[in-house]
């Protein structure tokens, strides 16, 4: 039986709304349980707390978004790439950042065996990308084009931007829960009417359960962002194949060892480095799927 052949444009379309539609639930739920702290404590203790939330929320993403690069740079202990030493790595970053119009990002490499890579910063002007020893060596020509063109997808799409949006809304969502679970036991109102009651179940459930909820949606949305690099790196250049070999290397390598690197930076990798498999909780989707994915285009 013939696969369908699905077009990287397509792919491209279809992972954006998807993205968009996860995004807009996640801010539906921030309304929902606004809606019910507001019902229950008024609306003057809701506005209290979104201001709390907000600024505490925003505090720490912008630290994060304008730092992006260098944080996850120093983390990964990441040295800048020497144009002399690792000539193939710059040549390829250089002609697919001619036939894509992006500005050439800073290289750096970092010491692993594990084949892997990732990218980082705010905008394209202020952009890294960083590949593993074990990718430069293990890896061909069209492998390592077709993992480059995977890290500046992410940087064309604005995914720091992107993520770091949803990652303001998840945040927002865990304050606004913690400030009103822990004013709950706090309060020593005596409203006993029925309606209040039901009430205030329904917000203390909604507030435990909100932050888990996001999370996964969040997660959802990271998974959908990997498709589209994938689609968008075949746009750049214009063959799947040395994408999905790379891949595939990647899927019989080892694990990197979990003290190797910071766990909040694993999301941003190519793949897992933990090799973890986590279901709902996975920051990537499967490789086996990404593979059959690209083999349809």
């Amino acid at each position: 039986m013939m696969q369908e052949k699905i077009g990287f444009y397509d792919q491209i379309a279809r992972n954006k709304r998807n993205s968009f539609i996860l995004i807009l639930a996640i801010f539906l739920v921030f309304l929902l349980i606004g809606y019910i702290v507001g019902k229950i404590a008024g609306p003057g203790y809701f506005f209290i707390v979104m201001i709390i939330s907000i600024i505490f929320s925003l505090i720490y993403i912008l630290i994060g978004y304008y730092k992006s690069d260098k944080i996850a740079i120093a983390s990964v202990n990441a040295k800048p790439a020497s144009p002399h030493e690792y000539k193939q790595y710059h040549n390829i970053i250089e002609g697919l950042c001619i036939a894509s119009g992006l500005p050439k990002p800073r290289l750096y490499i970092m010491e692993s065996e594990q084949i892997n890579a990732f990218a980082s910063g705010r905008n394209p002007e202020n952009a890294v990308i960083c590949f593993t020893t074990g990718a430069l060596r293990k890896l061909d020509k069209h492998e390592i084009e077709g993992v480059v063109a995977h890290e500046l997808s992410h940087i064309a799409n604005y995914d720091i931007r992107f993520m770091t949006l949803t990652a303001i809304l998840v945040g927002m969502v865990a304050i606004i829960s913690e400030i009103f679970l822990r004013s709950m036991w706090l309060s020593s109102r005596d409203d006993n009417g029925k309606a209040n009651i039901i009430l205030l179940i329904i917000g203390v459930i909604l507030a435990l359960l909100a932050p888990l909820v996001v999370q996964l949606v969040s997660l959802a949305i990271s998974r959908k962002r990997e498709f589209m690099a994938d689609a968008s790196a075949v746009k750049f250049t214009r063959y799947p194949s040395g994408l999905i070999s790379a891949l595939k290397k990647i899927k019989n390598d080892k694990p990197m060892r979990e003290h190797q690197i910071s766990q909040a930076v694993a999301p941003l990798f190519i793949s897992d480095p933990f090799k973890r498999i986590y279901g709902l909780f996975q920051t990537h989707p499967p490789i086996d799927e990404r593979i059959r994915v690209l083999e349809s285009m």
